[in-house]
Parts: C-alpha cells; structure tokens; sequence
C-alpha cells in the first residue's frame, strides 16, 4: 500500500492538469490549483479501522496528504486536536449541542500550523531551498519555524500592526523578517516582487497547492471525532479562507471514499464588519468578492481585504446552502470574555468571532437549538494579549484580598 495516493493537481477554473513532483504555483489562468488523489484506488485499500492504533496527529491520514516520502515529513506533533462540548455557553445561546475545535493547542499556538506541516514537507520533497510569504502574523510564525525545521530559508513580511508574538516566532527562527507600515495586501506585492527577483518559492496563501492540505484534516478529524458523522454547521473565521476550503475539499473526498453519507454540514464564513469582501459578495449572490477598503479589525487574523481563493471559498458556502456574517470587534470582545468565564477556555479573537456567530444564527432562527453546530477557535488567545484590557488591585505586603 502506497504512502500517499496524490495522483496530479488540477485548476478549478480552467481544469487544467498538471503533475504533482514538480513545483507548481499558480495556473497559467491565475487560479489556484487543487489537490487530486486515486480516490477510487485508495477505496479499495484504506477505511475508517486503518487509523487504528496510528500516531495522533494530521499524519495519521497519509494516504490523503501529498507527501509521497515519509522521510520527508517536517512535523512538530500537530492535529488531533480537542473537540470539546461547550455546554455553558451552548445553554447561554440556546444551542443543545455546542461544540469547538480548539486549535489553540497545536504547534505554534494557531492552526496555521497544519498548513505549514504539509506545505512545508512538500516543499522539501520538491528541494525548496527558500521560501517567501506575506502574512498577518499566525501563519509567517508557523512556516518560519516549520522550515527551520526542515533546514529550509524563509523570508517574511508581515504589517507592522502584526501580533508582536507572531513577529518573535519569525524572528527566533532565523527567518528573514520585515515589517511593512500597511496592510497584508501591501506585503504580498513585497513578496510577489522579491519572489520574481530572486527566484524565490511562493508560499504565498494558495499560491502553493499544498496548505489547503494541512487546512483539511481539521475536517477530517471533525468527522473522525464524531464517530464518522456530520455535524450540522461549521462555523470559521475567514480571512484567506484556505481552511474552509480545506474542510470542504475534506468532506467531499470523505464522500468519494464512502467513509460518510451524502450529507454536508452547512459552511458559515465568519468575517469582521471591518473587513467582510466575503460576507458582502455573499449577500450580493457573486462568485467573487471585490478588494475592502481601508480595512481594520482588532481580529487581525481575518484583516484580509481580498482573498485569490475568495471563489472557492464561497462556492463552498452556496453549496452547502451556508451563509457568511460579519462580527463587530465590540461583539467578538464580549464573546471572548464569555467563553472564558463560562468555559474556561482563552480563544483568539477570530475564533470568539465564530461564537459571537453562532450566537446570532441562533436567534435569527438560521441555527436550530437541537442542531449539532461545530465552532473552530483558530489560535490561542494568549497570543493576542492586547484583546484584553483588565484593571487589577496591586496590595501592599500585608493586606487583605479584595474579594470580587
């Protein structure tokens, strides 16, 4: 049995193919392109008792991921991350059966982390020498340690107003680290120019194949961690969208595969009234969304003002008949500090933006209270500490606690 059944990539746009153990980047159309397995020959080797008793993280689905070399494997022990019952909160919504998948936990403190671990080994199987990226923080972070790892150069440029964390994780790497007084757009021309200049690979969001892989396998181990059912709603703070295309891609291979009826949970893209080219092309019925303007969100992560994969992103929404919503800072800051007095869980901003989402949903009655509905928390909140601003007593040795 073969270690991974990648077969070639292909365009969703143009349906051009192309092959796998080459570096590709984007078509010559200019779209993205997607990974294919031999779903049909996997089939016929691989089911749901083949996971028993392999490693608990994202490389326990090898045959679904495009490294074909084991040895090539860069991980940090991610995925398998916790799906967790909300009850509390589920109670305070009105939602019976409310659940997160926390990625606070993983490698690196964010799910970026799942795209780094399969792009990157990608990347050294294809001899990538060095990588370039703009990014708003959570995902330079992760693939400037990843390639670290695997003895990779990276080069990053991320906004100046990037969580200073993110910037440290760059910066200890070793990565080649520069900030730019704009947005992530404006880091992309950066990249895009230096990237022509210096013959440098494009890790780019969806200018390489393979992070939409890693983004998948939180749809994987959803369903996995079901018992191989579908919830009835996924709820994700969008900002490039690779990881709802991911979950997506996921489902329907899961489908293909037999392992999971024809049944798909309805895909809501959660975006910040700051920034919501998604949420805006959805109400308009487009197939793609146009460039936000003077875009800002304390939910940095999701300040992306134009995505290149906004059409698979919300060709996910239409078909799966989900919807896309915008949060204010004001809204995702109370959810915030709800989840972590009812649950005791810190979450970033973009993933209380999913709560303050399903809270919403609810009310307007597009969420049923007996629906089983699926929260994904992106990162660990202590990797934004500025969201939080307390006033704290300072005593004097020898005073008595104040009591609240």
């Amino acid at each position: 049995m073969k270690f991974s059944y990648i077969s070639q990539l292909h365009c969703p746009k143009c349906q051009k193919e192309y092959r796998s153990d080459e570096i590709q980047q984007l078509c010559t159309c200019g779209s993205p392109l997607l990974v294919d397995y031999d779903l049909q020959e996997l089939k016929k080797h691989w089911t749901p008792s083949s996971l028993v008793g392999r490693s608990n993280d994202l490389w326990r689905y090898h045959e679904l991921l495009p490294v074909v070399n084991p040895e090539n494997i860069v991980t940090l022990g991610e995925g398998l991350t916790p799906l967790l019952r909300m009850d509390r909160i589920g109670v305070a919504m009105g939602i019976d059966n409310l659940w997160m998948k926390d990625e606070g936990i993983i490698p690196t403190g964010s799910f970026k982390a799942r795209g780094a671990a399969v792009g990157v080994s990608k990347a050294k199987e294809l001899s990538v020498q060095e990588l370039a990226m703009p990014t708003n923080g959570n995902a330079g972070a992760a693939w400037a340690l990843y390639a670290a790892r695997a003895g990779i150069k990276a080069s990053i440029v991320m906004p100046i107003e990037a969580p200073v964390i993110t910037r440290n994780e760059c910066a200890i790497s070793g990565a080649n680290l520069n900030l730019v007084n704009g947005l992530i757009s404006d880091a992309g021309k950066i990249v895009g120019q230096a990237v022509k200049e210096h013959n440098l690979f494009d890790a780019s969001t969806l200018k390489e194949p393979y992070r939409i892989e890693g983004k998948k396998t939180m749809g994987l181990e959803i369903v996995e961690q079901l018992g191989w059912k579908v919830p009835d709603v996924i709820l994700y703070p969008t900002g490039g969208g690779v990881g709802l295309i991911g979950i997506y891609k996921a489902l329907k291979e899961l489908i293909e595969l037999g392992w999971i009826e024809e049944k798909l949970p309805r895909l809501v893209a959660v975006q910040a009234e700051g920034c919501s080219p998604i949420v805006k092309a959805w109400e308009e019925g487009k197939p793609d969304s146009q460039f936000w303007e003077d875009s800002t969100t304390i939910a940095f992560g999701i300040n992306v003002p134009k995505a290149l994969g906004d059409f698979l992103v919300l060709e996910a929404i239409y078909k799966t008949d989900g919807c896309a919503i915008a949060i204010n800072d004001a809204e995702l800051l109370e959810e915030q500090e709800q989840i972590a007095r009812l649950e005791g869980v810190f979450v970033c901003p973009e993933g209380a933006a999913t709560f303050s989402a399903a809270r919403k949903l609810r009310e307007s009655g597009w969420i049923k209270a007996s629906e089983t509905v699926i929260a994904l928390n992106t990162g660990s909140g202590i990797k934004y500490p500025e969201t939080v601003q307390v006033e704290v007593p300072v005593l004097e040795p020898g005073e008595r606690m104040t009591r609240g």
